[in-house]
């Protein structure tokens, strides 16, 4: 396997009930090297979700002291709930050679393209509307008016689709699982990736 002297920034980014976080969590479990970046927020925990593993969750009190001292490299609130990406976790997995995959909304990503000017961004399309708005129909935790919200902000998250590197729609799982993993070995064979000590070592 070729030596490698960092790790690559994938940010991934959706409307709420896209499919993102399913196809960042089967990548991660598919491919070998890759690590997620586990966010912090002010939110609840949903049904199944596991601390320090899916979120960590903390108090809205906990999360502005963070932001005070700087801990985060970027944060936003997105329906009611503030998430933000610590910025010593990820510098850490990078430095060390790992690739990192960020799930984070739009706004998120616009800061970290503004730190991270080799992020590879990736946007999540559903294949309609209504096939949104019947996904989101399906989770249990979405009131009326949260997946009204949900659906309003997903309108202007659509928009920003051009601001990224790829796009996949989301129809068939299996299939979008393929083009995720096929962008981020294509980014791994980057010449500028391979550790030129190794080369000379071969």
């Amino acid at each position: 396997m070729e030596k490698r002297n960092k790790g690559s920034i994938f940010v991934v980014s959706a409307p709420s009930g896209a499919g993102k976080t399913t196809l960042c969590r089967q990548i991660v479990k598919k491919l070998d090297n890759i690590r997620t970046s586990v966010s912090f927020t002010t939110r609840q925990p949903r049904p199944g979700e596991v601390p320090d593993e899916d979120y960590s969750f903390v108090s809205e009190i906990e999360f502005n002291a963070m932001v005070d001292r700087g801990d985060f490299v970027e944060w936003a609130r997105v329906h009611g709930n503030f998430y933000g990406t610590s910025r010593l976790q990820l510098e850490e997995l990078v430095g060390a050679g790992y690739d990192v995959l960020l799930d984070i909304d739009t706004q998120g990503a616009r800061q970290i393209r503004k730190v991270f000017k080799n992020a590879v961004s990736v946007f999540i399309l559903p294949p309609t509307m209504a096939e949104l708005k019947h996904r989101l129909e399906g989770r249990m935790s979405n009131s009326a008016e949260d997946m009204n919200r949900r659906l309003e902000r997903a309108v202007d998250e659509i928009r920003e689709y051009k601001m990224y590197d790829y796009v996949i729609v989301n129809d068939v799982i299996k299939m979008s699982l393929k083009k995720l993993e096929a962008i981020i070995i294509a980014e791994r064979l980057r010449s500028g990736k391979i550790d030129p000590q190794w080369i000379e070592n071969i």
